[in-house]
């Protein structure tokens, strides 16, 4: 049975940022479904969500949260999935206040955390972490990284054939 990701959001304002995790996870095929539920207006609901992912078939969770941010916590203490944190850019601090919240962890309760709006990477991330028992979406990893590498020999022999730098 394939693994489904979770995508929670503190606000539905933060789903401009979310859309790149939900795109990278939906160009490898894996199913997506996104909550807004909130670390402190809706706990209750957050940790019942959390208590039962696994037992619901999904595999990965990925939490993005502004200010405060402690939606990746208060999932990650009430499940053993792993959980990926996107610390949103607020009015705040420029977003370091959601990058401390995410990433500032006691032990025992690992939150793997990407940059500031880094969502692309938290789909990529969760792939991967599903990749690992299952060869066909590691091979489509693989493809992506190979498409990357290819793109950026192109562009360099691409400048090397300009050289205006050097006229």
């Amino acid at each position: 049975m394939n693994k489904k990701v979770a995508i929670l959001m503190g606000s539905d304002s933060d789903l401009p940022v979310v859309k790149g995790a939900i795109n990278s996870l939906k160009s490898f095929g894996i199913e997506v479904e996104v909550h807004v539920m909130s670390a402190h207006r809706t706990p209750k609901i957050a940790c019942d969500f959390a208590s039962a992912a696994k037992s619901n078939g999904y595999g990965v969770i990925i939490c993005a949260a502004g200010k405060a941010a402690h939606l990746a916590g208060i999932i990650a203490a009430h499940t053993i999935l792993p959980v990926i944190g996107i610390p949103i850019k607020s009015s705040t601090m420029d977003g370091l206040d959601s990058l401390l919240s995410t990433v500032q962890m006691p032990k025992g309760i690992p939150v793997a955390t990407v940059a500031i709006d880094g969502a692309d990477n938290a789909g990529i991330l969760a792939a991967q972490i599903l990749a690992i028992g299952d060869e066909e979406l590691g091979n489509k990893l693989e493809k992506m990284k190979a498409d990357m590498e290819n793109e950026v020999i192109a562009k360099d022999e691409k400048l090397q054939t300009e050289m205006w730098w050097k006229m």
